[in-house]
């Protein structure tokens, strides 16, 4: 498929550089570099579970820390203030 992209100059001659030192053509080079950045990275996939679902859960190690901030500010609450009282 043929396609037009912009890319900024200096890139683009850092791309054309890249692939005269490897021996390949420009458009050798790009396919290469975008299948690359498109490849699923299947290390971190669990069997059967969806490519979308790979970042869920990687914050699973903040919920304690997040259970002790909400108490603090829960117990923070609590107290009502004398000049409240009224």
């Amino acid at each position: 498929m043929k396609t037009t992209i912009e890319i900024p100059d200096p890139l683009f001659r850092r791309a054309k550089s890249k692939a005269a030192e490897r021996g390949q053509t420009l458009k050798e080079f790009v396919a290469e570099a975008l299948q690359e950045k498109l490849a699923v990275n299947t290390s971190n996939v669990r069997p059967g579970e969806p490519e979308w679902m790979q970042g869920f859960g990687k914050l699973r190690r903040l919920h304690k820390e997040t259970a002790r901030i909400q108490a603090r500010i829960d117990e923070a609450f609590e107290v009502i203030e004398p000049e409240d009282r009224a």
